[in-house]
């Protein structure tokens, strides 16, 4: 017997079991396509925070998830000898007008505070003889400190076999024992919407593509809505695309060539650079937009956590830590605004 079961092997249901792993609790996870079939199993990994103004519970809880981070995953790597390629290098964006660079300014002030001093976000001059300089039309670029990069395909790994240094189990069939949670992604928001009869959450496709270029110590980019991830193997991630309408959910198309001439565009680096792989699959989005967490809407006495959409790695060690604060000790400290009921 064990004390939890998780439906689902992407990035929450692997961060929760490590999480009630820890805290002495026996787990079971079970997908039947295997660890980061799913949106896990892409390349981007952003882990990027809101902009430091409008506070509210839903930016606090993504804050203090991006602050653990770097404990969480150090965690994992230390328990299953797995890097998870983890790095908090910061993040450029270009300034493009002369109110966006007011405004910029002004959240130099706002995070000071609202990022308890454990991060920056400031205004920089662009450094134009530089080869990794995002294009700046004013000549001022946005460097945050926050901001950390994650490969998502090996965090996966890495969260498996700390898994499996811990005592528990990632298998692909198993009955239900102990406390159910579900975190099956785009699969179950679907059987949800189905049995209410209304649209509860959907997949929504992404396309991204990876280059081969080794820039591994610089920070990421997010220029022109496109993100540019330098990863620790390597490559540099390009994405992503956000389709609510599409055909075919794993096959990249002209959307994703758009994405990448925007790349290019704003870091003539990767001109003429290789393209090793195009990656196209669903991302969970509840239809609140935050992540749907608490007790499951068709089973209460079960639990979900759901609905990661681009977010879900960022959010990955507050999630696992919400849920196992819920499921093993009873005790709920999930935002109103990421229950189950926010989309319903």
């Amino acid at each position: 017997m064990v004390d939890v079961t998780i439906r689902g092997a992407g990035v929450f249901g692997l961060s929760i079991a490590w999480e009630c792993l820890a805290r002495g609790a026996t787990v079971r996870v079970v997908d039947p396509n295997g660890p980061g079939a799913g949106a896990s199993g892409g390349v981007v990994g952003a882990l990027a925070p809101h902009v430091p103004e409008n506070w509210n519970d839903k930016k606090a809880f993504q804050l203090q998830s991006l602050l653990a981070a770097e404990d969480f995953w150090a965690g994992v790597e230390a328990a299953g000898g797995i890097s998870p390629g983890f790095a908090r290098l910061g993040r450029l964006q270009p300034v493009l007008d002369d109110n966006a660079l007011a405004l910029a300014r002004a959240r130099e002030a706002t995070a000071r505070t609202l990022w308890q001093g454990r991060a920056e976000w400031r205004v920089i001059a662009a450094d134009t003889t530089a080869d990794w300089t995002p294009h700046s039309p004013t000549g001022w670029l946005i460097h945050d400190t926050l901001t950390a990069r994650i490969h998502p395909r090996q965090a996966v790994r890495a969260l498996v076999a700390a898994i499996g240094a811990k005592g528990g189990e990632v298998t692909a069939k198993a009955s239900d024992e102990g406390a159910v949670i579900w975190a099956a992604g785009t699969w179950d928001l679907d059987r949800i919407s189905t049995a209410l009869g209304r649209m509860v959450g959907n997949g929504v496709k992404g396309q991204a593509a990876l280059f081969a270029l080794d820039a591994r110590d610089r920070p990421q980019v997010f220029a022109d809505g496109v993100h540019i991830i330098p990863h620790a193997d390597g490559t540099v991630a390009v994405g992503s695309t956000s389709e609510r309408d599409y055909e075919h959910p794993e096959s990249t198309d002209e959307r994703l060539d758009a994405v990448i001439a925007k790349a290019i565009a704003a870091m003539p680096v990767l001109s003429g650079v290789r393209i090793i792989e195009a990656w196209a699959g669903l991302r969970p989005r509840a239809k609140s937009r935050a992540p749907m967490l608490g007790h499951h809407p068709l089973a209460p006495d079960q639990f979900i956590a759901n609905g990661g959409f681009k977010i879900g790695f960022g959010m990955a060690p507050g999630v696992a830590r919400a849920m196992a604060d819920l499921v093993l000790d009873g005790r709920d400290t999930i935002p109103d605004g990421f229950r189950p009921e926010a989309s319903l």
